[in-house]
């Protein structure tokens, strides 16, 4: 889905703080709450504009409750970043049941 970030400044690898993980949703994966993980999740990180992050939250199913667009702390971010300015994040956090579905852990490997 890299053609929704057309335009936009890729940042870096960032990894958020523990309390993230991720599972198979089928083609794609969804990012949920998980009170026990100690790992968080491995993603990129970008400077969006605000359409793209309209089309984004078009695209994710903000308006459908499918996901819900969150801020969260950051455990690693890229070195060319304050810390300041990266230790928080916006995110796109799974809302529907992971039951029956596949625990991926903190990564997505495609």
């Amino acid at each position: 889905n890299h053609g929704w970030m057309s335009g936009q400044r890729f940042l870096g690898a960032a990894r958020t703080a523990p309390g993230f993980t991720l599972y198979s949703l089928g083609d794609y994966p969804g990012l949920v709450a998980e009170a026990a993980d100690r790992e968080g999740v491995i993603g990129e990180l970008w400077a969006v504009d605000a359409p793209a992050l309209a089309r984004l939250d078009q695209f994710e199913g903000v308006a459908e409750g499918l996901y819900a667009r969150e801020t969260a702390r950051l455990a690693s971010w890229p070195a060319s970043l304050p810390p300041g300015e990266a230790a928080r994040a916006q995110l796109y956090r799974y809302l529907r049941k992971v039951e029956r579905r596949a625990r991926l852990g903190p990564e997505w490997r495609v």
